[in-house]
Formats: C-alpha cells, structure tokens, sequence
C-alpha cells in the first residue's frame, strides 16, 4: 500500500514556501556570485568558466526540485487539480517577489 502524501498547506501557501525557498537560494548563489573574487580569488584558468556552467546546472536542478517535486508527488496521486494550483500558485509567487525586488532596486538607487 503506497502512503499518500498528505501536504497540509493550501496550494497557494506551499506555493509561496516554494517560490522563496526558490528566493533564498538565488539570493545565497547571488551572493557567492558577488563576492567570488573575494572568496576564491582571481581565478584565470579554464576552472572558472566550467565552474560556472555546473553551478548553472546545479541550479536549474535544484530550484526545479524546489518547484516541482510536491506537484509531482501529487500528480501521480491522480491529484492533478491540486498539483496545477500549487505549481501556478509557485509561478505567481516568485513574480510577485520579482516586482517586489525590482521596486526595491528602483527605489533603493
């Protein structure tokens, strides 16, 4: 007998938890990304470039994670209708912040 995944958020909420886990880690990447030179040093062989790609894909792996892993537990739970909100709740979140962020730097000049 499978376990049912058993969420117990609202769509809309776990889709906000979602699209600022997804903040909070592009916040620390942007971060590390800022301050590489100071953290690593100047970095003038091939590493660097490379180095950038596989934190690229990382990325795209872990923020893909971040968003779609409960909509696909719940997609094969044949809970289909919940899955879309929570990933349509997920994508209206993380615009919501990104306006947020670009009234920020805006006003913050």
């Amino acid at each position: 007998m499978k376990k049912e995944l058993n969420i117990g958020l609202p769509a809309g909420r776990q889709g906000f938890i979602q699209a600022l886990g997804v903040t909070i880690y592009c916040g620390l990447v942007g971060l590390i990304m800022w301050n590489g030179d100071q953290i690593f040093g100047k970095v003038d062989t091939f590493i660097a470039p490379i180095t950038a790609l596989l934190m690229f894909s990382v990325s795209a792996l872990v923020c893909g994670l971040l968003v779609f892993y409960k909509p696909y537990l719940l997609f094969f739970q044949n809970k289909k209708e919940e899955a879309v909100k929570v990933v349509v709740a997920t994508a209206v979140s993380l615009f919501t912040i990104i306006l947020i962020l670009f009234e920020v730097m805006y006003f913050v000049k």
